[in-house]
């Protein structure tokens, strides 16, 4: 019943997102591993989501992380677990929900941006291009997360590299 209360109350929390006019963010990345389509200004506005840059490691306390050529599973099931408990509110691993779908950002972001999305939420979404795009993108819905140990947030990276294909 709790967890019925807490996703009506997050819900209701998101739908009230400032409805003020939308700015269009510019977004100047550094030089992506995979070939992304540009836009003009006239053009369609950049999905930031789908955007590809494994060298931007975000803005807060991760600066360097070591990733195994094979997933720890153990770790994996670990952060498969906090997933379930506290991210699958607004996260789907396969479709879009309140927030992106998870299952192959580990292909578009780095590690690092990925942990510091996940323990510093706000400055992210204030100061880091790629976080505040899909900030924008997805109607301003703010992350609302319980403090995050670097531990769970290696773990939640461990969990969403097992999804990969």
């Amino acid at each position: 019943m709790k967890n019925v209360l807490f996703i009506a109350l997050a819900l209701l929390i998101f739908s009230c997102g400032d409805k003020a006019e939308k700015k269009k963010f510019e977004y100047s990345a550094p030089k992506a591993t995979t070939p992304v389509e540009t836009t003009t200004k006239t053009e369609a506005a950049i999905a930031y989501e789908t955007l590809v840059d494994l060298e931007n490691k975000g803005i807060g306390p991760i600066k360097s992380v070591e990733i195994g050529d094979t997933v720890d599973m153990d770790l994996a099931k670990k952060g498969e677990t906090f997933f379930n408990t506290t991210c699958v509110a607004c996260h789907k691993t396969d479709k879009k929900f309140i927030g992106p779908a998870l299952g192959d950002v580990t292909t578009k972001r780095s590690p690092e941006w990925i942990m510091n999305m996940v323990m510093n939420t706000a400055e992210m979404t204030k100061k880091d291009p790629l976080a505040k795009g899909i900030y924008e993108e997805y109607n301003k819905a703010v992350m609302i997360t319980a403090p995050v140990s670097e531990d769970n947030a290696r773990a939640i990276v461990e969990y969403l590299r097992s999804l990969e294909k």
